[in-house]
């Protein structure tokens, strides 16, 4: 007889799992019931404090959601635009008057700082009210 060709007179048992961890056996030291038996309790919210700690977006501090136009005034006009030209976004744009936002043509508008002799046509530029009438008294027309 070989200690290899021995079998067991019963099949081997199988411990018993229960709890796992801490204090061992059925609960685990957790006690009975309730929210501090439960798994993955906790009586604080971890998401509440995250967003608590958060700033709310209203203040000095948020940024409007609506795009402000880029200022271009008269009296730039005056000095960069030729007499009798269409004055557009890209026509701005190619005298520097207006950069590119984020790859994109920004929203413009046209106030009234300086003087302004030159007649212009303005095509797809806002423009104040006190622009406008500076421009038809000059001879322009502002088409929107």
């Amino acid at each position: 007889m070989q200690i290899h060709t021995l079998k067991r007179e019963h099949a081997q048992k199988t411990k018993k799992r229960v709890g796992r961890g801490g204090a061992r056996g059925k609960t685990s030291g957790r006690g009975t019931k309730g929210q501090k038996a439960r798994a993955g309790a906790k009586f604080r919210p971890e998401m509440r404090d995250i967003i608590k700690k958060l700033p709310k977006l209203r203040g000095y501090q948020f940024q409007s959601i609506y795009e402000k136009p880029v200022i271009v005034t008269t009296g730039s006009l005056e000095k960069y635009a030729a007499k009798a030209v269409d004055v557009t976004p890209e026509y701005l744009l190619k005298q520097g008057l207006v950069r590119m936002r984020k790859g994109k043509m920004p929203k413009i508008k046209i106030l009234h700082r300086g003087g302004l002799s030159k007649v212009l046509t303005i095509k797809g530029i806002a423009v104040s009210k006190s622009v406008r009438d500076l421009i038809e008294k000059v001879g322009g027309t502002v088409v929107v």
